[in-house]
């Protein structure tokens, strides 16, 4: 009888353990972000006053709030006046190098011109691009050139505690990351690789980015969620890259656009998402890229906050439907803004009018949370067009 009291007593425990204890379903959910997508709250949708602000095709827009009092924006470009047999312009397969813009407003923008060319800025590794297979054709079913050469996704940053203009950008076909930092001490540079990529990419793979501490500390952060801290000198990184410790999604869905800012002391994680449409009609952000690249409905912005800039990451929660791959900022008086190109995939990229299209969306933090202001998205481009169409 005793031994048989001992058995039982030993099942209870164990089926408590597992029911209750650190393995239960509830704390295995905590371990991962909700995936559920809000599509269609108006409240976190880009709203919808909010226009191209010019007339140039541009992805992934980056602006940034320089030192000398004005705004700077750059962004994925294709090749001026490029000609494509489909008639449809794009930089998958080839562009040019870095284009740059100038706004003491955020309204009127300035063209700077080619600040960093292939053929005149390059290094090698980057001059040569990837050569492809014989009679590969491009996603936009244009012939390709003879190689991938096309630089995405750049990024102007002011390193303040060095006095130091770099840009971060990367190149297609699995060439890599790298940063460059301007000679002049201008934004406009001309610009050069840092030793620690001039014979490689410091990042083995897309969307660099690159954030300053408080302190003058400069980390990199990559995509697929790597970090590294760079050297004093700005000349390399200092240690290998490491995974940031983040609340993932279970499944983890393919994430791109990476971003780092502080708001209120704590370190802000953006990153883009595409939504999907589920049999039951409603939304998330699970999706098995092998099935569901052609039912792709929305481009959108999550964020996670933490304490320590390696994390851990709190859960994620959508910030700004349909306004993904971008940066926030703020303006001289102090408010925040986002940055948005009207993506053409997707379901919602199809309502857009004009696509490919730089463009801004005033942001603002509410209980804490990231989302779109658009009462100031209103007023803002209100205004914009008021301009716009006033005689010079």
């Amino acid at each position: 009888m005793n031994q048989l009291r001992t058995i039982v007593t030993v099942l209870a425990c164990l089926f408590i353990h597992a029911s209750c204890g650190p393995g239960d379903a509830s704390e295995r959910e905590a371990q991962y972000s909700d995936p559920a997508a809000p599509v269609g709250d108006p409240a976190l949708t880009v709203p919808s006053a909010v226009a191209p602000i010019m007339d140039y095709w541009m992805r992934d827009t980056y602006v940034m709030n320089g030192p000398d009092g004005y705004y700077y924006m750059t962004g994925t470009t294709a090749v001026p006046g490029r000609q494509f047999p489909s008639g449809r312009v794009h930089c998958w397969d080839y562009n040019d190098g870095l284009y740059m813009w100038r706004s003491k407003d955020l309204q009127q923008w300035e063209p700077m011109g080619l600040v960093w060319s292939f053929d005149r800025d390059a290094a090698d590794w980057q001059r040569e691009g990837k050569p492809l297979q014989p009679g590969a054709v491009s996603p936009n079913k244009d012939p390709l050139d003879s190689f991938y050469r096309a630089v995405w996704a750049p990024e102007l940053h002011y390193v303040k505690s060095k006095k130091k203009w770099l840009i971060i950008a990367c190149m297609n076909g699995g060439a890599g990351s790298f940063v460059l930092e301007s000679t002049s001490g201008k934004p406009e540079g001309p610009y050069r690789n840092i030793k620690g990529n001039e014979d490689k990419a410091i990042f083995p793979n897309i969307d660099l980015s690159l954030f300053e501490e408080d302190n003058g500390d400069v980390y990199l952060v990559g995509h697929n969620h790597f970090i590294t801290k760079m050297k004093d000198d700005l000349s390399d990184i200092a240690a290998p890259f490491r995974k940031l410790e983040e609340r993932p999604y279970n499944p983890e869905p393919y994430i791109e656009g990476v971003f780092i800012t502080k708001h209120n002391g704590r370190y802000q994680l953006l990153q883009t998402v595409w939504s999907v449409r589920q049999d039951d009609g409603s939304y998330s952000y699970l999706r098995d890229d092998r099935k569901d690249l052609d039912a792709l409905h929305s481009y959108d912005v999550v964020v996670a906050e933490a304490d320590n800039i390696y994390g851990p990451y709190g859960p994620r929660y959508a910030a700004i439907l349909q306004g993904g791959h971008n940066n926030i900022f703020r303006d001289k008086e102090g408010q925040w803004w986002s940055t948005t190109f009207f993506n053409p995939r997707g379901v919602m990229g199809t309502k857009f009018p004009v696509t490919c299209r730089p463009s801004l969306v005033p942001v603002k933090w509410d209980n804490g949370k990231l989302k779109p202001d658009g009462e100031r998205a209103a007023r803002f481009y209100a205004d914009f067009r008021a301009r716009a169409s006033s005689p010079h």
